[in-house]
């Protein structure tokens, strides 16, 4: 299994380059993307517009042997309009399924804010049950199946924010933020002719990828590292800030999260580390803060990393090799 996983880990570096070399210094965030591709979860990018949230999506796409579906997410967007119809066909005198862009392997929810309730409630129950139901027929996804959704902050007018329960469906959220000046500079040198993207080839296949889904899953995590995940969790019920803590939902979360994320870094096995690491990105979006906690403008993110530090680190034993 090692030599397979240290073939795998250069074929994920590759995947890693390739984002490099379009996303300038979002090392961390193309990390954070493969972490949640590996486990089999799905990705909320929260960020104001123009700084790169549909490039990243379409970046890992391309690096990948997959079926690439965008959805503009609009006001007007039915839910047919995302999971397919049923035609009725004349000359076969029978129904015809018509496959919506949700039926993709890499699938990138634009603006999903954008859109209804409704709407956006028909993409989040293909994410969580893997499968649609159109007139009362259940369509398996194709395997891989990952959704990256974009969204511009609740602030902005025009937008429909996903609430607690449906957020709770993303393994991580993250933000891009805006690069510093040297490196918006390299930004308008890679761009001033050609996009880089355009000469992206893909470096890993899907059946490769289904391989390193299944690797990730025997990912060695210790019973005192899955005591801190809970230990992490179950302070965030607890927490005077927090109104609503994390669900159990959150615990298998970062502990998936946490395996990918071992994995992408050549070990078959789980720090607490890396469970540190993650926290704030797997948990944050799962909590519901106080209204004096709001007031005072504290965000979810800073209040994990409270809970972070004051939670005991389980002594680290010896992890298999």
């Amino acid at each position: 299994m090692m030599q397979d996983t240290a073939v795998n880990n250069t074929k994920i570096e590759r995947v890693l380059t390739n984002i490099n070399n379009v996303m300038v210094g979002k090392h961390k965030e193309a990390t954070l993307s493969l972490v949640a591709l590996l486990a089999q979860g799905h990705v909320l990018l929260e960020d104001v517009p123009g700084v790169g949230k549909t490039m990243l999506v379409r970046t890992l796409a391309k690096s990948l042997d997959c079926d690439f579906r965008r959805i503009q997410f609009t006001p007007d967007l039915l839910p047919a309009d995302v999971t397919g119809v049923s035609i009725y066909n004349p000359k076969e005198m029978e129904f015809e399924f018509r496959a919506g862009p949700i039926l993709g392997n890499i699938v990138l929810a634009d603006e999903i804010n954008r859109t209804s309730p409704k709407t956006q409630s028909a993409l989040l129950e293909a994410m969580e049950e893997k499968n649609v139901t159109v007139d009362g027929n259940t369509i398996p996804l194709k395997k891989p199946f990952f959704v990256m959704a974009t969204q511009n902050p609740i602030e902005y007018e025009g937008t429909y924010p996903l609430p607690e329960a449906q957020l709770d469906r993303f393994i991580l959220k993250m933000r891009l933020g805006y690069p510093s000046a040297e490196q918006e500079l390299h930004m308008l040198d890679l761009t001033s002719k050609d996009h880089p993207i355009e000469s992206l080839a893909a470096v890993m296949k899907r059946e490769e990828l289904l391989s390193i889904q299944e690797e990730v899953k025997d990912v060695y995590i210790d019973q005192n590292v899955q005591t801190y995940i809970i230990k992490l969790v179950t302070n965030t019920r607890d927490h005077q800030s927090i109104y609503l803590g994390v669900s159990p939902r959150g615990s298998i979360a970062l502990m998936k999260a946490a395996k990918a994320y071992a994995y992408i870094h050549g070990r078959n096995y789980v720090l607490p580390d890396d469970v540190k690491y993650l926290a704030p990105y797997v948990l944050a979006h799962r909590m519901i803060l106080t209204a004096e906690a709001k007031y005072e403008g504290h965000s979810g993110e800073q209040i994990i990393e409270s809970v972070v530090a004051n939670t005991q680190v389980p002594i680290r034993k010896e992890f298999p090799s």
